[in-house]
């Protein structure tokens, strides 16, 4: 084992440092893969291990459990912990994007809604989806937080409440708005009927019909869905997995003059999971502030982020272009309540309008529920184990596809959430690969519904967040099986 580095200590790290547990891992990981640490060795006791990294415990652990997650130590029982025999092999990291670099019209929404209600058919393992395992969410405390609620102000529960929302959730997301150093007051935000609706929202009063809005690709369906339904054109740009959208592509789409508005998701992007560093997020705020476009943060991901603090916002960085930031509690806490926020900055007038117009106002109880959950200090202790959960589900997932999927497949390294793009070989369609899936009870979300134009046909997004399980693993097996098939067929 190499001599510890100062960087690897628990301390004295730089904010966008990962985890001390993280960085012992990947050392030893890095050790088990060149061969200096054989199949079979017996790997110091934890004890020993954290006096040589000058750590504690409990950070041992993490990190020897997360090298079991991905495969490349076992326990054994009164012996201690042993590297595995190599059976999977390391994989490429995923391609950066090429779209089409022209303003389109979404012609993949009819796909889309179809592949939505493909998933929707609780029989199937859902890898398709983008939701974490309920037994990972706090259903038991909410339901008791939302029926005290309910039972303290009952009149109030079965009201219309403002169409800004209840004043208690507005504070409580305002407060935590002082981690992402963009820290706005209680009156900046609007609660919404999930992000969807925020990102809709936020359209509505940026866009009119026939106007072009720029965005990374892949991109989220749903956003895509929401061009589409706008009568909006989408201009997508090349993007990379692990460091963001190309920003000299941009600024070309930007100076071309025809660009109304930009979404982007910097912090733990859907389906890509990358996380863009503060130099980048800095130069892309410049380049929006020169050209003085407005752009829609989506920030639905960034509080699943793997590193030691909270990203900071791209608003931080912003001058003089508009930045409407939103979110939603829909991936840490309540898919099903449907909160989500936006911070509209100038456009909060005509946003609350148009608010008005359509949803009037997000159901109180649930709003309500989630402040208190937010109130009383429980979310960030949810979230911390929530976040080391999900990061060796990913790096589960990770070691199965690279075992079992075809070679040449490629994986992205997602710096937060639990998604993974995969990249399969050129022969594999994945809306056929979707379709034999299905039919074998297990859904996956193929490629081309993260395009406007129906691109990435070999490519699909794999769901980490499930509970890993025999089940999960016969599905991974499944889709590999199908995969290799569909390969083999072309061939």
């Amino acid at each position: 084992m190499t001599a510890p580095r100062a960087a690897l200590r628990e301390s004295g790290k730089p904010p966008d440092e990962p985890f001390a547990y993280q960085r012992i891992a990947d050392e030893l990981a890095a050790c088990i893969g060149n061969g200096t640490l054989a199949p079979g060795y017996r790997l110091p006791s934890i004890r020993r291990t954290a006096a040589h990294w000058k750590v504690s415990v409990p950070t041992v652990i993490q990190a020897y459990r997360l090298l079991e997650a991905r495969r490349l130590i076992e326990p054994r029982p009164r012996s201690g912990y042993f590297v595995l025999a190599h059976t999977g092999r390391p994989l490429a990291a995923a391609s950066p994007s090429r779209p089409n670099a022209l303003p389109t019209s979404v012609a993949t929404a009819d796909l889309i809604v179809r592949f939505l209600g493909a998933i929707a058919d609780p029989k199937l393992v859902p890898l398709g989806t983008a939701l974490p395992d309920a037994a990972l969410l706090p259903t038991a405390r909410l339901a008791r937080t939302l029926g005290a609620v309910v039972r303290r102000d009952p009149v109030r529960s079965v009201m219309i409440a403002i169409p800004a929302g209840t004043i208690e959730l507005r504070v409580e997301i305002a407060r935590r708005s002082l981690a992402t150093r963009a820290a706005v007051s209680t009156d900046d935000v609007v609660i919404t009927t999930g992000c969807a609706e925020a990102i809709a929202l936020g359209l509505r009063v940026l866009t009119e019909p026939g106007d072009t809005v720029a965005l990374e690709s892949p991109a989220f369906f749903g956003t895509l869905q929401v061009i589409a339904a706008l009568g909006l054109r989408a201009l997508e740009v090349p993007t990379d997995p692990r460091t963001g959208i190309d920003l000299d592509a941009l600024d070309a789409a930007l100076a071309s003059g025809t660009v109304r508005a930009v979404v982007l998701s910097p912090t733990v992007h859907n389906p890509l999971g990358f996380v863009m560093l503060d130099e980048g997020k800095r130069a892309l705020a410049a380049m929006l502030d020169r050209h003085g476009v407005p752009v829609i943060e989506d920030d639905t991901y960034a509080d699943l982020h793997f590193g030691a603090e909270r990203p900071a916002s791209l608003r931080a960085f912003a001058r003089t272009s508009p930045v409407l930031r939103c979110g939603s509690f829909s991936k840490t806490l309540a898919p099903a309540f449907r909160v989500g926020w936006i911070v509209p900055g100038p456009y909060r007038t005509e946003l609350l309008r148009v608010k008005a117009a359509t949803t009037v106002a997000t159901a109180a109880p649930t709003e309500l529920a989630i402040a208190e959950f937010l109130r009383t200090g429980g979310y960030d202790h949810h979230l911390r184990k929530l976040r080391r959960v999900l990061h060796e589900n990913v790096q589960r997932v990770a070691a199965e596809v690279a075992q079992r999927f075809p070679p040449a497949t490629r994986i992205s390294r997602p710096a937060g959430g639990f998604l993974l793009w995969i990249e399969l070989p050129e022969t594999v369609d994945s809306l056929e690969l979707s379709r034999r899936c299905q039919l074998k009870g297990v859904s996956i979300a193929p490629g081309p519904v993260f395009s406007a134009t129906g691109e990435y046909r070999n490519c699909l997004r794999l769901n980490a967040g499930q509970c890993w399980s025999p089940h999960v693993a016969q599905a991974v097996q499944t889709i590999a099986d199908e995969a290799r098939s569909l390969q083999t067929r072309s061939g």
